[in-house]
């Protein structure tokens, strides 16, 4: 099927409820677990792989989440066995029954290796109280004595909702070709949502399993971290972005991780980089004037920043003041509570 680039076609009008599977195609399912926030749902892919099943991704580790894969595999897989964990990348409702599955099933995890080592120091957070270093980060964003008193509250969060991952797993990498059932797919990885993004591209049947790498609706978070306070992850999502386009072909079926599957990357992924080279124009202007980190969320966000968001929020205006300040555009001072101002360069001429 030729699809113009120009357009975006979903393949169903409809998705699948909470412990239904649909056939995408002759050995390819769609599921959706559940998720206890916003998005509601992550979608989950299943690969026919011999006598049994791949999995990729997992869902978040809840108890939730784990009765309903004991019902996938008793009254959709007839108790076929998983026979590997492939996993995007390292957030939780990607990751977080990995670990889970893979002991269950005495089965191997595959991953690429930043998202694998990042993900393992992440849990080891999980108890401890939060670090001078991130606290250092958001008072220089600005944030308030409440904002901080939560920032201190979800610390360490990520944790409860991973299972263990196992101590030793098979690299993914860009590139390589994987064999899957009666299939060949090959990854791809992307950046800047997160650090090594795996995704899976199988030109015979021209079907991509994109993650979080390309979503139908929604953009994902691009984000700097306490932990990397001088990255600049947009700069690397433009660039995989690019490269996605490059690679895949136009009419090339798309399966997300949230939403429904769909025709038309190439279109969505333009829609991807024009809506961040949006917000970067914002920030131009209204940094003709000295702004803080907190000060910038109406240029670049529709939604009402509130306690539930303002920490994605946070991370995402930094990334792109931090991609301005690498293109020479802003300039940053500190006062004397340690907070950064960001300004534009050319208001000071």
């Amino acid at each position: 099927m030729n699809v113009p680039a120009e357009s975006i076609r979903y393949e169903y009008d409809f998705e699948p409820e909470t412990g239904e599977v649909i056939d995408v195609l002759p050995g390819l399912k769609w599921l959706r677990l559940p998720l206890p926030f916003l998005l509601g749902h992550v979608n989950v892919w299943l690969l026919q792989d011999g006598a049994g099943w791949a999995v990729v991704d997992s869902g978040i580790f809840t108890h939730t989440t784990q009765e309903v894969w004991e019902y996938i595999f008793e009254e959709h897989l007839e108790n076929a066995p998983i026979t590997r964990v492939l996993i995007t990348h390292l957030h939780p409702d990607h990751v977080g029954c990995a670990g889970w599955l893979c002991e269950r099933f005495n089965v191997e995890l595959c991953m690429s290796r930043q998202e694998y080592l990042l993900c393992r120091i992440l849990v080891t957070d999980t108890g401890l109280p939060a670090p001078e270093e991130g606290r250092r980060f958001y008072q220089s964003a600005g944030f308030s004595e409440e904002h901080m008193e939560r920032y201190i509250e979800l610390f360490g969060r990520f944790g409860q909702v991973v299972a263990p991952l196992p101590q030793s797993y098979r690299r993914l990498y860009g590139g390589l070709p994987l064999n899957i059932g009666d299939y060949h797919w090959q990854v791809i990885t992307g950046s800047g949502h997160s650090p090594e993004h795996a995704c899976l591209y199988c030109p015979e049947l021209n079907v991509l399993i994109s993650g979080d790498q390309i979503l139908p609706t929604i953009s994902s978070n691009v984000s700097v971290f306490p932990t990397e306070p001088a990255a600049n992850p947009l700069a690397d999502w433009f660039e995989s972005l690019h490269r996605l386009k490059s690679l895949l072909p136009v009419d090339v079926l798309v399966l997300p991780a949230h939403g429904k599957p769909f025709r038309g990357a190439h279109k969505r992924l333009d829609e991807l980089i024009l809506e961040h080279e949006t917000g970067l124009e914002k920030l131009r202007k209204l940094c003709r004037g000295p702004k803080r980190v907190v000060d910038v969320f109406a240029a670049l966000f529709k939604s009402r920043i509130t306690e539930s968001n303002l920490i994605m929020a946070t991370g995402e205006a930094k990334a792109h003041l931090n991609y301005l300040y690498y293109r020479g555009e802003l300039e940053i001072s500190e006062d004397e509570a340690g907070t950064s101002w960001y300004q534009s360069k050319r208001s000071r001429v």
